[in-house]
């Protein structure tokens, strides 16, 4: 479900899309080096919630800033959580990732209910940074940066 805002994200030029990751996570760090992997045609940028970019976007979405447990897609003025956020993300990506949106079949109720049983254990199952993670020299023009 998409969660529309009032005002634009100016942080996030139209034609792009933005994900929104805890940067501490070592789930979520695969996950964001897995979308610089895949996105060849770069359509998708990444910011940790910890970062201020991320903290600025997490506010203008109205979601919580110190206490993360999900995902977040911003595009076209919209926001997507938990797995529909999942989902947009693999229609940004080419084939096969962008296959796996048939899983959409399943329940939203029921995806949401899995993603929130991961994210909620995710230190204890995957581990956990001491501190975000910088990207690598070739990594950083993925990630947003307010100029």
């Amino acid at each position: 479900m998409a969660h529309h805002r009032s005002g634009s994200a100016r942080l996030v030029p139209p034609s792009e899309a933005v994900v929104l990751f805890d940067g501490t996570c070592k789930l979520c760090n695969g996950w964001a080096k897995f979308i610089i992997r895949h996105d060849q045609a770069h359509r998708i940028k990444l910011a940790t919630v910890q970062s201020p970019e991320g903290q600025a976007l997490l506010e203008w979405a109205g979601l919580p800033q110190h206490e993360f447990n999900t995902i977040v897609l911003i595009a076209d003025h919209q926001f997507h959580v938990r797995s529909d956020a999942m989902f947009k993300i693999f229609d940004r990506l080419p084939a096969p990732w962008r296959w796996l949106r048939v899983a959409r079949i399943i329940p939203g109720p029921f995806r949401d209910w899995m993603y929130n049983k991961i994210a909620l254990n995710r230190y204890r199952l995957f581990g956990q940074y001491d501190s975000c993670q910088s990207p690598s020299p070739d990594h950083r023009g993925r990630f947003l940066k307010h100029e």
